[in-house]
């Protein structure tokens, strides 16, 4: 992982060992949208949900509150929000944004998928 994020919300609920990652290309990318947007206090959430073709999938979205189950995690001065549950599916991964000739991305290169679907946005975990 090329950075390490940390926890800063004092209401959520212990991370108990548990980390989540934002790359610098991420945290980039998100100011940029947030920007766009004209909304500085926008954080982007990654949660996880049932569904796709292998089990699991990633839900990106922004969203201006800070739940309860919520742990912060920041680069600089972006912030990225994942529930507790979502937390324990994604433990150890890092949320990197890519540019290629297919297009632009946000990945989840996540340690805890066993495998993953061609499309990259659903995975498994044994």
């Amino acid at each position: 992982m090329s950075d390490v994020a940390t926890e800063t919300a004092s209401t959520s609920p212990d991370l108990a060992g548990r980390s989540f990652a934002l790359s610098d290309s991420a945290a980039k990318r998100i100011a940029k949208l947030r920007d766009i947007e004209g909304k500085p206090s926008l954080m982007m959430r990654v949660s996880v949900t049932g569904g796709g073709c292998s089990g699991f999938q990633y839900i990106f979205d922004f969203d201006e509150t800070i739940n309860d189950d919520d742990h912060v995690f920041e680069n600089g001065d972006v912030s990225v929000l994942v529930d507790d549950v979502s937390l324990d599916l994604v433990n150890g991964a890092e949320l990197n944004f890519k540019e290629d000739l297919v297009g632009s991305y946000f990945e989840v290169n996540n340690p805890n998928a066993d495998s993953a679907c061609g499309c990259g946005t659903s995975f498994s975990i044994s």
